[in-house]
């Protein structure tokens, strides 16, 4: 069927509303006529190359619409169902199995790869020639999108605006289930979160959840740190106001307990970090808008792979109980 998609054709472009063709779903594939779709930063250093998807491309990866046909091994939705888009996962290996599928050992090739597993692609221009497609599992950024079995999320819409619940399935899955899920933030502690966009402000929601006893917002527009303050944030700080370590200290002198960090860039990454306490843990999802740099490189890893940010001091150990616990161990052999 021809459907309309937004096409990215080079780095730094804009992107350009054309007609493409799209197969019938194959297998586990499910075509979801597109209510609405996020804008997200991925989005953005995709098509400018750091995330290096072949050009030309339709990307997107926050949808929400209707499933309007499904493949011959599709169970999980059927036409009619509502869903939200999130990320491809393969659902065999070792993270998928302990229900962690965004460590998932093919994700890079699920979500990155712009084809199939096979190198194919769902979208082609009339002559036939491949687009790159599958961006998520989904590529959103059109009326229609080829999506997988496993990126679907049905959801119940009644009442709710289907247009505005994509972003659901990446920046806010994102910013809140970073705080209660992969910080875990325990009740009475603090923490501060670095870019008070829809991922940051997902994050301060996601702290007051968890009962955080202070939650501080760093971001420089006004009416975000508004919101952020709306939303349940104890304190907000412009940057643009000065040092935004020391402004955090002014608040907790001892730092705070979890820093969640929004934005890539490296100075906001090394205030995070000069902004934790001692034993303070850092969760990093913001991609660095340029790799240029070796910090740069290695936060991409750190973010890919979910390698965490951690000091440690004498094996974090307490001594009274831990020093016994080694003899004892010692005379067991």
């Amino acid at each position: 069927m021809d459907i309309t998609a937004a096409i990215t054709h080079a780095p730094q472009s804009d992107f350009t509303l054309e007609r493409v063709r799209m197969e019938k779903p194959r297998g586990k594939e499910v075509r979801v006529r597109i209510a609405g779709v996020g804008l997200c930063h991925t989005d953005l250093v995709a098509r400018d190359q750091l995330i290096p998807i072949p050009l030309p491309a339709v990307l997107g990866h926050e949808g929400a619409g209707v499933v309007e046909a499904v493949g011959e091994e599709v169970t999980k939705v059927k036409p009619g169902d509502t869903v939200v888009l999130g990320f491809n996962s393969c659902g065999g290996c070792a993270r998928c199995r302990q229900d962690l599928p965004s460590y998932c050992r093919d994700f890079p090739m699920l979500n990155y790869l712009g084809a199939r597993p096979d190198g194919s692609s769902g979208l082609s221009r009339e002559d036939g020639t491949p687009i790159s497609a599958h961006f998520f599992g989904q590529s959103s950024f059109a009326s229609h999108a080829l999506a997988h079995e496993r990126n679907e999320v049905k959801v119940d819409a009644t009442g709710l605006d289907l247009s505005i619940l994509g972003p659901l399935g990446c920046g806010f899955q994102t910013g809140a289930g970073g705080v209660m899920r992969s910080l875990a933030c325990h009740p009475g502690s603090s923490i501060a979160v670095f870019g008070g966009g829809p991922v940051g402000l997902a994050a301060v929601m996601g702290a007051v959840i968890q009962q955080c006893a202070t939650i501080i917002l760093v971001e420089p527009m006004a009416a975000r740190r508004e919101m952020a303050l709306e939303l349940g944030a104890t304190h907000v700080i412009d940057p643009a106001s000065g040092d935004v370590t020391a402004a955090i200290r002014a608040i907790l002198p001892d730092g705070v307990d979890y820093g969640f960090e929004t934005s890539g860039r490296e100075d906001v990454v090394a205030a995070a970090l000069a902004a934790l306490a001692s034993h303070g843990l850092l969760g990093l999802v913001g991609v660095p808008p340029q790799l240029d740099s070796t910090l740069s490189i290695n936060l991409v890893s750190l973010i890919t792979y979910g390698h965490r940010i951690v000091g440690i001091i004498e094996g974090d150990s307490d001594p009274d109980r831990f020093i016994p616990e080694l003899i004892t161990l010692h005379r067991q052999g």
